[in-house]
């Protein structure tokens, strides 16, 4: 671990998020000056559960309000921005479109805005895409020259904003990175329609877990604490050679539903349940997965965890809550 954030001015958007929470976590380990733009207050968010709050400048507020990001980056000083902040449930994005439009969409490039109208204060911004936002593509794993095309709300919300922060490299040299990352999963998604924290509960109470899908939709998992260790990595080496790029990451390891539920089931003993499988998902690509060759070569990044080392350390996590709660 790097003094690099030591003192650093760092605003996080989507805080209280899984990624926003471990992330915001690590920037105050490593003693960065922590500021962080909240639109709901989540009590059960590891954002509050941690105590991150009263380590960090907290800023109410919405995406979709420029001069608040404005000001918060200019009376604040900020360096260094991590752009999360999104609504980034697809099954709510599929019932309210316009809603996460807004957020995803307008509150990129609001963040760009107020950023590019400050550039003697901003350094560096990541800026957290998908790999949703490539969309349906019959040649895969996906690679950073495949087209962003996505079709379906979220995915489109994910395509815009790549496309948008891109755009601002290119146009007004806004010093950008794009990260597009697998399937987040970790301690602290308490969306339980999710796969990975929906069987985990399930198996942990000795219940069926739910499968919404037929159970072969494909899909990269990755560890929440790898991606905070890729996004820490990449702010840190950003330089002439990277800036306007866009980067994947993931394991590199493809696994359908049904394989996953099975790797949680058999790491909790209880292969003994079996999946209810609904087959009612709609609106969603069948495979998705990532070739993250770019990231190994041009910044020298490579996983830190395993998806079983990564399962393993979630499920500790979600045995802790459930006892708990």
């Amino acid at each position: 671990m790097s003094d690099f954030w030591k003192e650093r001015n760092v605003l996080v958007t989507g805080a209280t998020g899984l990624l926003g929470s471990w992330l915001a976590e690590e920037l105050t380990t490593r003693k960065a000056n922590l500021i962080c733009l909240v639109r709901d207050w989540v009590p059960q968010s590891p954002f509050v559960a941690k105590g991150l709050p009263e380590e960090a400048v907290l800023v109410r507020g919405e995406l979709e309000d420029l001069d608040l990001l404005r000001r918060t980056i200019n009376e604040y000083e900020v360096g260094t921005v991590f752009h999360l902040g999104a609504q980034a449930v697809v099954g709510t994005a599929i019932r309210s479109p316009l809603s996460s439009f807004e957020s995803n969409i307008r509150g990129t490039w609001n963040l760009m805005e107020a950023c590019r109208s400050l550039p003697k204060l901003v350094e560096r911004i990541v800026v957290a895409s998908s790999d949703k936002a490539y969309g349906p593509h019959a040649d895969l794993p996906y690679t950073e020259a495949s087209s962003l095309q996505g079709i379906y709300p979220y995915d489109v919300s994910k395509s815009c904003a790549d496309l948008i922060s891109q755009s601002y490299f290119q146009t007004y040299r806004t010093p950008v990175c794009v990260t597009r990352c697998g399937n987040l999963f970790g301690g602290g998604d308490l969306n339980f329609n999710r796969i990975v924290p929906g069987t985990i509960r399930s198996a942990l109470r000795g219940e069926r877990p739910i499968v919404r899908s037929d159970g072969r939709f494909v899909r990269d998992y990755f560890y929440v604490r790898d991606a905070v260790a890729a996004y820490l990595y990449l702010a840190e080496v950003m330089t002439d050679r990277c800036l306007g790029e866009a980067f994947n990451f993931g394991n590199e390891q493809p696994l359908d539903v049904l394989e996953i539920v099975q790797r949680i089931l058999g790491l909790t003993d209880r292969t003994d349940l079996q999946p209810k499988v609904r087959n009612e998902a709609t609106a969603e690509i069948r495979e998705q997965y990532l070739d993250c060759t770019k990231a190994k070569k041009v910044l020298g990044w490579k996983p830190l965890y395993s998806v079983e080392d990564g399962l393993r350390q979630t499920i500790q996590w979600y045995a802790e809550w459930l006892g708990a709660a």
